[in-house]
């Protein structure tokens, strides 16, 4: 898989799906969350757009056997469907670990990606996750 570094902006990620945001770029992300995140609780939330529940879906069960790779437990929060401020406040209401949130914000229906926080809701940016993919060769 060639993952397009271009989707890692300073706030999120987001990319053409399923072109550059697709379940293999997904895969990776979810392996540098797991990487990132103390053991404990995990939030994942989507929007509305095409693809977000397989993506979701993917998250969920990848940062859950990458994180075990790594010596690490995590318990999903599913929430399904969500707004992103609904996603911070779950975050905090449930004490987690971190979360991430399928969504491209407001970009036009073609575009999805991932809003990934830590504790707190504080968010990662994509240069911190890509810097995590390209350090530790996931």
């Amino acid at each position: 898989m060639s993952l397009n570094k271009k989707i890692f902006k300073a706030y999120d990620v987001r990319g053409i799906y399923p072109a550059d945001v697709n379940t293999e770029s997904i895969t990776v992300i979810a392996h540098s969350l797991a990487t990132l995140l103390p053991s404990g609780s995990i939030v994942v939330a989507r929007d509305g757009r095409h693809g977000g529940e397989e993506l979701a879906g993917v998250v969920e069960k990848e940062i859950v056997s990458f994180g075990e790779a790594l010596g690490k437990k995590f318990e999903i929060i599913s929430v399904g469907l969500s707004t992103t401020p609904m996603f911070y406040f779950l975050v905090n209401h449930f004490n987690a670990s971190g979360g991430a949130m399928i969504t491209a914000s407001h970009n036009p229906k073609e575009y999805s990606g991932v809003k990934a926080v830590k504790e707190k809701a504080l968010p990662f940016s994509g240069i911190e996750l890509l810097k995590t993919i390209e350090e530790h060769g996931i």
